[in-house]
C-alpha cells in the first residue's frame, strides 16, 4: 500500500539513520507519529513544548523537527525563532485549519513546511523524505564544474553553498539557497510557483503558496530595497524569475 513512499524512505535514508524531533503536547498525536516514524526506521525525539524542544535539540543531533504551534511554556512560534539562531535543520510545523495566520508567521520567521492536522501519515512521511532530502543533498559538496555563479553583486558559491552580495556573506537556510540556485542558474527565465516548488521540494505541488514567503525572505536578503528589487523579480500572473 506505501510502496512509492517506502521506496522514496529508502532512496533517502539508505543506510543512514536520521532522527526528528516530535514537538507535540498531545500525547495521542506524538505517540502516533513516534509509532509511525519508528516503522520507518526513523529515530524519535519527543517533546511536550518548546523549552523541551529546545533542550533536546541541543543534546542529539536532529535532521528534522516537526514542530506544533501552540504548546505550553514556550510556542512552536518562539522555539522556531531560537532554532533558527544556531541550525538550518529542516522546520516542518503542524497545524491546525484555524491556524492560517501562524501557518504564514512560521514560514516567515523560518520554518520550510507545514502540514495541517488531521493528516495522513503517508503524506507526513512524503514531506519528512523530500525535507531530508533537500537537507542532505544542501550539505553535500558539489563537483567544481561551473559551481559558482556571479550576477551582478551577487554571488554564488555552490561548493561551498555561501552566497554573498556585495562581497558580504548573507545567511540563507536549505530551502532558501536552493530557490537562488535555481533561478541564478536560469537567468531572466521566467518559473512559475508551482514549477519553483516542484523543482525545489521535488514533489507535487502540495502548498505552492509557501514560495512566496521564501521569496520575499530571500529579498530581504539579497536586495538593497525589497520592495523595489533589482534582481529578484515577479512577472505578475506568471512567477518569478533572477534579472541578469
Amino acid at each position: 500500500m506505501c510502496y512509492d513512499t517506502c521506496r522514496a524512505f529508502e532512496e533517502v535514508r539508505g543506510d543512514a539513520v536520521y532522527n526528528i524531533l516530535v514537538a507535540e503536547d498531545e500525547k495521542e498525536i506524538a505517540a502516533a507519529i513516534e509509532v509511525y516514524l519508528k516503522n520507518q526506521n526513523y529515530g524519535v525525539f519527543k517533546a511536550s513544548n518548546g523549552e523541551e524542544a529546545l533542550e533536546i535539540f541541543k543534546k542529539h543531533e536532529i535532521h528534522l523537527v516537526l514542530m506544533d504551534i501552540m504548546m505550553p511554556k514556550m510556542d512552536g512560534i518562539e522555539a522556531v525563532m531560537k532554532l533558527r539562531e544556531i541550525s538550518n535543520v529542516p522546520i516542518i510545523f503542524l497545524t491546525a485549519k484555524s491556524e492560517d495566520v501562524d501557518k504564514i508567521l512560521g514560514l516567515d520567521i523560518g520554518a520550510d513546511d507545514y502540514i495541517t492536522k488531521p493528516f495522513n501519515p503517508l503524506e507526513l512521511l512524503a514531506r519528512i523524505n523530500s525535507n531530508i532530502r533537500r537537507y542532505t543533498s544542501y550539505s553535500a559538496p558539489s563537483t567544481p564544474k561551473d559551481h559558482m555563479i556571479q550576477i551582478g553583486g551577487i554571488q554564488l558559491d555552490d561548493l561551498k553553498k555561501q552566497v554573498t552580495v556585495d562581497g558580504k556573506p548573507i545567511k540563507l537556510t536549505p530551502l532558501e539557497y536552493k530557490i537562488l540556485h535555481l533561478l541564478m542558474k536560469h537567468p531572466n527565465r521566467v518559473f512559475s510557483i508551482e514549477e519553483i516548488y516542484e523543482k525545489v521540494w521535488q514533489e507535487p505541488a502540495y502548498n505552492p503558496d509557501t514560495v512566496t514567503v521564501h521569496i520575499r525572505r530571500i529579498r530581504e536578503k539579497i536586495e538593497i530595497n525589497p520592495k523595489e528589487p533589482k534582481y529578484l523579480k515577479v512577472v505578475w500572473g506568471i512567477g518569478y524569475k533572477f534579472e541578469g
